[in-house]
């Protein structure tokens, strides 16, 4: 039986690019347990509030709530229980030195299906001030603007 290729997005956290300046994106695998993985399926996933840490050389997600399994019973997991990320040590240990010198964050953009395993899309994220969320609601609507005013044309 052939592999499926492709990304099949389940959840994505889009406050947080509201919220934050993405400097960098990063791909980690997610541990997860089969009533985990079958909630994720039908999409009973939520990313609002959650962000990640480096924790004794291992990242783990924080806040990240997956609803438990309808059909699971003593099988289900706590649904805000902290998971861990699979990352290699390198990339953790950059990471690492970036959140604790620069005052950065990481943040969970995304999860989705890669194949038959689920990935979390993580970003390196910088706090937007006040000022910064009005000049990208002022860009936004400029740019709604000019685009109907080309399309009437």
């Amino acid at each position: 039986m052939a592999k499926e290729t492709g990304k099949k997005i389940i959840a994505e956290n889009r406050a947080a690019r509201h919220e934050y300046f993405v400097l960098e994106t990063y791909e980690a695998g997610i541990e997860l347990f089969g009533t985990e993985v079958k909630s994720i399926r039908q999409g009973k996933v939520n990313l609002k509030e959650s962000f990640a840490r480096v924790d004794n050389g291992e990242m783990f997600v924080y806040g990240m709530h997956v609803s438990p399994y309808e059909q699971g019973n003593i099988f289900n997991k706590d649904p805000l229980r902290p998971k861990k990320l699979l990352m290699h040590k390198k990339e953790i240990m950059k990471l690492l030195g970036q959140v604790s010198r620069e005052g950065l964050t990481l943040i969970p953009l995304s999860l989705y299906f890669s194949g038959s395993r689920v990935k979390l899309a993580l970003g390196l994220c910088k706090g937007k001030k006040l000022y910064d969320k009005r000049d990208d609601a002022a860009k936004r609507d400029a740019d709604r603007a000019m685009d109907r005013a080309m399309k009437q044309r």
